[in-house]
């Protein structure tokens, strides 16, 4: 990977310190640390700045709290002004890494996430391999060495199929996943 030159001094500048307290604001407005970091915002993010450019900055401690829905955990929250550093650290790091990571790749990136992915597997799935009768190519050579497998016998494949069928749930597809068509060896 490349380096990239001058990234301390972009993300401690005041301008960047401004656009991280803006994004770590979102969703946190009313509560109390950040209204008390709002209330004196200049005087902050110049102490912010201070402290990093010296090398001082100790991140504070972290306070935790159950959640319980939907299922019980233990949160941990950082504190506001922690969360200005992150932001910063964040918007400095976030364009020089993007580029190395695989393109398909999903998890915890702008414009991504689940329903990406699953746009994406979905695109895959049907659009680009209807001519292998909307299986991905891999799946349909998986599918038919279950088939093809001695040891798999007439009575251990149905429920596969039926499971098949139900994950695809449409019935161009579950032609797809019927029994492959045997020919005798040396025709094409």
């Amino acid at each position: 990977m490349k380096r990239a030159g001058n990234l301390w001094a972009k993300m401690i500048s005041f301008e960047s310190l401004l656009r991280a307290h803006q994004k770590a604001l979102r969703g946190k407005r009313f509560r109390r640390a950040v209204a008390g970091f709002e209330f004196n915002l200049e005087y902050e993010l110049w102490r912010l700045h201070h402290q990093l450019s010296k090398k001082t900055y100790q991140p504070g401690g972290y306070s935790t709290f159950w959640v319980y829905e939907p299922k019980a955990r233990l949160i941990s929250a950082a504190p506001y002004r922690d969360r200005v550093v992150h932001h910063a650290l964040t918007q400095a790091l976030e364009p020089i890494f993007e580029r190395s990571f695989p393109y398909d790749s999903y998890a915890c990136r702008k414009g991504r996430g689940t329903h990406a992915a699953v746009r994406r597997a979905q695109h895959f799935l049907f659009t680009r391999s209807e001519r292998r009768r909307g299986l991905p190519i891999g799946n349909q050579t998986r599918l038919s060495s279950v088939s093809d497998s001695p040891s798999v016998g007439e009575g251990e494949r149905a429920p596969f199929y039926e499971v098949a069928w139900r994950v695809v749930e449409q019935q161009r597809d579950q032609r797809a996943f019927g029994e492959p068509q045997h020919q005798p060896a040396g025709e094409p």
